[in-house]
């Protein structure tokens, strides 16, 4: 029996809730094939703060450093909001990412038959939609230096840099292209070329990079319209890689074609330990609620199985799980309409569900 040792962070919020969940279908369906999982579990973000002072500590990150894989919830919240930016909880997502070398972000975008009437866009420009998102995690804006706040004659200037090097932007183009090539084989690079510098310096690497994958179709875009036309014609992409800043605002414009940010997962790699986390954020106000929708962590685990495990069918398993929950008209609360053929459930019902979806008895809960 192969085994595995995986670092659960469930953070903030929802976070330890919608983990529980992943965590309990990643069990099963690990079992089912013969792989044996051991879990540790450490504090992150506001939980970590509280406890430690800090938002992470570095026992936490040596561990993460050392598993094959972190599941990581959600931080922040309002009650952390006014400390220091060292210590905020979103402080401990950068240096995990930093620590760990994660360079690439993917975040799928998948339209479930169900949910299209849950979407933010007409039915109809739905059709067809399945795009990855490949954004550059570790570089740009986030981390540029100088980064600055001063003031001089009673004005104050703040600066944020913007900057990349060649190799930050062939590396992750190339986990791009490599995604591409068991997909649609196309990447569609965001830039903003006409006007930035650094999205100058991206343009001409991506291109420079494209010439060792001839098999894949390239083409680029300024963000500005490439924000419009994930609404106006969203299945004109299948694989498209950009910056820090970019990616961050696409994907979650992206996000709502789903129907909720709820139901987004995402994958951070790199050369080394990947980081699976849903997109949605901790949703303090309804922390402890049972209400909070897990799709997005569970379908996490599916990435976490595809990249990390090298467990493809395990992943195909989660996700149609997911799908068949969907189906079947069980709905958590950001998803449900009130309509006869919709099944409200809470969040641990929701993972019981994807687990009978998938083949595995389950004792019902209740929607609490």
């Amino acid at each position: 029996m192969s085994e595995f040792n995986l670092v659960v962070l469930p953070g903030d919020g929802i976070g330890p809730e919608v983990t529980e969940q992943a965590i309990r279908v990643l069990e099963a369906v690990c079992q089912k094939y013969g792989i044996s999982l051991h879990f540790e579990e450490f504090l992150i973000g506001g939980t970590s703060y509280d406890e430690y002072g800090i938002p992470i500590t570095e026992e936490a990150l040596e561990a993460c450093k050392a598993s094959d894989g972190v599941l990581l919830g959600a931080v922040g919240g309002p009650k952390w909001d006014n400390l220091d930016k060292r210590v905020r909880p979103e402080a401990a997502l950068l240096g995990l990412r930093k620590e760990l070398q994660v360079y690439a972000n993917l975040r799928p975008i998948t339209i479930h038959d169900a949910l299209r009437d849950a979407s933010s866009l007409k039915p109809e420009f739905l059709e067809g939609v399945d795009i990855l998102i490949v954004r550059e995690l570790t570089g740009g804006i986030y981390f540029g230096e100088p980064r600055t706040t001063t003031v001089e004659n009673g004005v104050t200037t703040s600066v944020d840099t913007m900057m990349y090097s060649n190799p930050e932007v062939e590396r992750v183009s190339r986990k791009a292209f490599e995604a591409a090539a068991l997909r649609k084989g196309k990447v569609c690079s965001v830039d903003k070329a006409n006007v930035l510098e650094s999205s100058r310096l991206w343009r001409k690497t991506v291109i420079e990079t494209a010439e060792d994958y001839p098999e894949i179709e390239l083409s680029h875009m300024l963000v500005d319209n490439c924000a419009m036309q994930l609404v106006r014609n969203p299945a004109q992409f299948d694989v498209m890689v950009t910056g820090n800043l970019f990616g961050d605002i696409l994907s979650d414009e992206a996000a709502m074609l789903t129907g909720s940010i709820g139901m987004l997962p995402s994958a951070s790699i790199g050369d080394g330990v990947g980081l699976y986390e849903p997109v949605h954020g901790s949703a303090p106000d309804i922390a402890g609620e049972g209400v909070a929708n897990p799709l997005a962590a569970i379908a996490s685990a599916a990435l976490l199985c595809r990249y990390s495990l090298g467990l493809e069918e395990a992943a195909k398993d989660i996700e149609k799980g997911i799908s068949k929950l969907l189906a079947a008209g069980y709905r958590t609360a950001d998803l449900y309409s009130g309509s006869e053929d919709e099944t409200l459930v809470g969040t641990k019902e929701a993972g019981t569900r994807v687990l009978e979806c998938m083949g595995f008895k389950q004792e019902s809960e209740s929607n609490a």
